[in-house]
């Protein structure tokens, strides 16, 4: 299911980076998700901005918000999840239903990795 490594890199700020891992500590043991804006060029995304989505709510062992809410945002290039679990890999489900083209995950404590809908991983800059 993963792929090598697309040559495809994401921009995201490093306050941005503390915020969504503080975040998703505070909501430890569940997981957390929300929807990541920024925009898309050629060969990358540059990650602006998080929202928490409609109704979200986290659990064990997933996170979901009614996509219904959802106001038209073409801003929105995909989302963040966490995995309590440490292991910042997609699951299938994570492929299947990730919003937008990027799908990050944060592998608790502190790992942030990115991944394309087709599973291959992207690379990550903080700044």
């Amino acid at each position: 299911m993963y792929q090598e490594k697309a040559e495809y890199t994401v921009y995201m700020p490093k306050d941005l980076k503390e915020s969504v891992i503080e975040y998703a500590k505070e909501n430890y043991p569940n997981e957390i998700i929300l929807l990541l804006k920024g925009r898309l060029e050629k060969e990358s995304a540059h990650v602006e901005s998080f929202v928490i989505p409609p109704m979200a709510k986290g659990g064990r062992t997933r996170a979901i918000f009614n996509m219904n809410l959802l106001p038209p945002d073409r801003s929105i290039i995909g989302s963040i999840h966490s995995h309590p679990n440490g292991i910042a890999l997609p699951s299938s489900d994570d492929l299947l239903y990730g919003l937008g083209p990027i799908i990050m995950i944060i592998g608790l404590p502190s790992e942030i990795r990115a991944f394309d809908k087709e599973g291959r991983e992207l690379n990550v800059k903080f700044l």
